[in-house]
């Protein structure tokens, strides 16, 4: 897909990590992790320019940046401390779908408040990666995104099962301001009460967004819009994942750069659709690696590739 300077900017805020990974065949240290982080690369595959808006601390890794900067991610929303930065310790159980969290360090997460540079605070397409509720509405409040009645902004969030046991009361507050709302289907059961996700993801239109796409792992995602649309894909299959980390931050990343590749922010069902389709096969490449390294590593023409290689296996 070709990128055009009339393309929509991006903006993504959430969490820039040092991630430490373990799973069944391997472990690796120092990796760039973060919701943010991901979000702000699997973005940049189908539109620039991506703003970045985060923290990092005085140890992180000069590279992990470079790497960013490499791939056309703006950084000047990436606020520097003299604290240590953000960490996550995690491992990987045999099947790749459970893992246990051996360690988090909030460290410069613990004070933090967004802080969103002019330049990037008039980007059409606000993303709200993984971060507190309080956070995301102050990244809508800088990005003057908090009223929809300015109709030219399309505003994306995702939430993780803590925020929805300890900050259940923002998190509704957030809802409303949503044009997508993407979660997993524990958090969508978590948030509503309710096993049947079709249920599930019917009752969270009615907390206010506009469309809601639960993620359903290595078996796909459900998009659900509030002028009764209901989409079901699969995800592309992989016969063998080193890494799963990140790749759900991928796949909301992917969402954003793909409809921004649209070239404009009145974001239909059909448009939607399509996303759901290019991110789920640009998250597919994440699994592959330890952490952002699939993505780095993506060739010329290979998610192309797999796009025909997806349509292939799912057309009957």
């Amino acid at each position: 897909m070709s990128i055009s300077p009339s393309q929509p900017a991006i903006v993504i805020g959430g969490t820039i990590a040092i991630d430490h990974v373990k799973t069944p065949e391997a472990e690796a240290a120092n990796l760039l992790g973060g919701s943010a982080a991901y979000a702000a690369l699997a973005a940049s595959f189908f539109s620039k320019p991506v703003h970045l808006i985060g923290i990092i601390g005085c140890d992180f890794p000069q590279e992990h940046l470079e790497m960013l900067t490499r791939f056309g991610v703006t950084l000047d929303g990436v606020e520097r401390s003299s604290h240590e930065s953000f960490t996550w310790s995690g491992e990987y159980h045999e099947n790749m779908n459970d893992r246990t969290t051996l360690r988090v360090g909030l460290n410069v997460l613990e004070n933090w408040q967004v802080k969103v540079p002019a330049t990037a605070a008039a980007s059409e397409i606000v993303v709200l990666a993984n971060m507190s509720p309080e956070n995301q509405l102050e990244m809508l409040r800088q990005c003057q995104a908090i009223d929809r009645s300015h109709g030219n902004r399309f505003v994306i969030a995702d939430t993780m099962d803590l925020w929805i046991s300890i900050a259940n009361e923002k998190l509704h507050e957030v809802l409303p301001h949503l044009d997508l709302f993407v979660l997993n289907e524990g958090e969508a059961r978590d948030l509503t009460g309710s096993k049947n996700l079709v249920k599930a993801g019917k009752l969270i239109l009615e907390k206010g967004p506009r469309h809601v796409i639960i993620k359903l792992g290595e078996f796909g995602a459900i998009l659900f819009s509030a002028t009764g649309e209901i989409f079901r894909s699969s995800a592309y299959p992989l016969d063998h994942v080193m890494d799963p980390t990140g790749a759900g931050d991928s796949f909301l990343g992917g969402l954003a750069g793909y409809l921004a590749a649209g070239g404009t922010t009145d974001v239909k069902a059909e448009d939607l659709r399509k996303a759901v389709i290019h991110a789920s096969v640009l998250a597919s490449f994440t699994c592959e690696a330890f952490s952002t390294h699939g993505l780095e590593r993506i060739a010329d023409g290979a998610v192309a590739a797999r796009l025909a290689k997806f349509e292939e296996f799912t057309r009957w």
